[in-house]
């Protein structure tokens, strides 16, 4: 599913099953929270931090698409073609870490 068609179904599915969307403000925090489960998921799958006895270990691919969906939907509300912007994007970090990135002895 290219980026533009997954920009396309939200929009639908929002307006059919969804019935609407949630203002932009309330989206935002649903994003925050969802990036967070995300985080206490790999923090506890990646990092020092292990898991509570009664607490189920998620789907990460699950969670990520939950970041991606509400992502998809500020975009859509604000007229972000999201597309158009990662390909901005890319063109951006191409001419400011073309050598950036190779000259870092960090990275070696």
């Amino acid at each position: 599913m290219s980026i533009e068609q997954a920009q396309k179904e939200i929009d639908q599915w929002i307006n059919t099953t969804g019935v609407r969307y949630f203002n932009e403000l309330t989206n935002l925090g649903i994003l925050m929270e969802e990036v967070g489960e995300l985080s206490r998921l790999m923090v506890r799958k990646f990092g020092e931090q292990s898991f509570k006895e009664n607490e189920s270990e998620k789907d990460l691919a699950d969670e990520m698409a939950d970041v991606l969906w509400v992502l998809i939907c500020l975009a859509n509300q604000t007229g972000v073609d999201l597309t158009s912007a990662l390909q901005k994007n890319f063109e951006k970090k191409n001419l400011r870490d073309a050598e950036r990135h190779k000259k870092n002895p960090k990275l070696k």
